[in-house]
């Protein structure tokens, strides 16, 4: 099978109250922005990735539409079915472009067997995966009524960004009590000194975890802060290449790793990571950018065949106006079924393609 064919779509889907506007320490946003890739192939078998247009808010990539003329002549007569590979020898230079083809090539084989991507990634450990309902930085009052919103939709699990900790934790626990599992996330934000402090004030409000305080880098730093305080650590935008997962298990820097296809590489990276931590005895929760249903669809099948996503894994699906697949994801109590069809499980929907997208190579 050779790859024939290769175009690019980028899209942009409005949000939703209660989690519009999404107010992060970077940036505060009222839609959900994604690249699609539809490679074609010689034995009419068409696969589709997607990666989120918001990379990384404190150093944007700014996707154009034309990123087609980038992949064209890297994929253009390569078997999609070779993803090792891929990985080795394709040569795409950033994660993000290399997990958006990665997912592609996955559909691709996945249909070309006629198996879901779960049966090709180990079988299907669960077949309903827990997500957690997400909230930006708001103020006590509205995170406390926010909070109760979720829990009368039958959500167990909350993450909120960090921005305004101690008074909105207070305010979600007084609201909820212990009818939700509480994360909150400050993206990076704080010294290790604040981190330190901030962990021993919450720990009267038995987080599930404190994500990512500090630095990507300062891993040290967050192996000291576990010895001195009981709120557990997870850490996210550390979770890069397996020489830093190494560091992490080595270090004992985290409770918990979030580890992501767009800043790993691709779905086999983070069925590596979640593996590597499992023989650490580390579970993993897969990472959240605001995703559409190729990506929504990814998570699922991690989850749903990996015994170490045994958590809520974040999720904003819910908030969306709208998807750009034909049948899109339905959240009961707080969880999404794993999908059945071949490849991703899920088809694109033209008309909603059509109805959401800002510009595609293929015009």
């Amino acid at each position: 099978m050779k790859i024939t064919g290769v175009d690019t779509f980028l899209v942009d889907v409005p949000l939703q109250d209660p989690v519009s506007p999404y107010q992060s320490r970077y940036i505060c946003s009222t839609s959900t922005g994604a690249l699609l890739i539809r490679i074609e192939t010689d034995a009419g078998i068409t696969g589709w990735g997607e990666s989120p247009q918001r990379l990384s808010f404190q150093n944007a990539t700014s996707f154009t539409g034309e990123e087609a003329s980038y992949f064209r002549p890297i994929l253009l007569g390569q078997d999609p079915t070779d993803i090792s590979a891929l990985y080795a020898d394709w040569g795409i230079e950033e994660p993000y472009l290399q997990s958006l083809v990665e997912m592609a090539c996955w559909d691709i084989l996945g249909k070309q067997a006629g198996l879901p991507l779960h049966r090709l990634l180990g079988g299907l450990y669960r077949d309903r995966v827990e997500v957690t309902c997400c909230m930006g930085i708001r103020n006590p009052e509205e995170a406390a009524a926010i909070s109760k919103h979720y829990v009368d939709l039958g959500f167990s699990t909350l993450k909120t960004k960090a921005g305004q900790d101690l008074a909105m934790v207070r305010a979600i626990r007084e609201a909820t009590g212990d009818r939700l599992n509480l994360r909150i996330d400050p993206n990076m934000g704080y010294t290790p000194e604040v981190a330190l402090q901030l962990a021993r004030d919450l720990e009267p409000y038995d987080l599930q975890y404190f994500e990512q305080p500090m630095h990507k880098d300062l891993l040290q730093e967050s192996a000291e802060i576990r010895k001195l305080t009981t709120t557990p650590l997870a850490l996210n935008e550390s979770v890069t290449t397996m020489e830093n997962v190494r560091k992490i298990l080595e270090l004992d820097a985290a409770q918990y790793l979030l580890p992501d296809t767009y800043q790993c590489g691709g779905i086999w990276a983070v069925k590596l990571v979640g593996e590597v931590a499992a023989s650490a005895g580390v579970p993993c929760i897969f990472h959240c950018a605001h995703d559409l249903g190729l990506r929504t669809a990814t998570m699922l099948h991690m989850a749903g065949s990996s015994p170490n996503f045994p958590l809520a894994n974040d999720c904003t699906y819910y908030s969306l106006e709208n998807d750009i697949i034909t049948e899109p994801f339905e959240i009961k109590a707080g969880s999404i079924a794993v999908p059945s069809k071949p490849g991703l499980g899920v088809d694109i929907d033209e008309g909603m393609l059509k109805k959401y997208l800002v510009k595609s190579s293929a015009d």
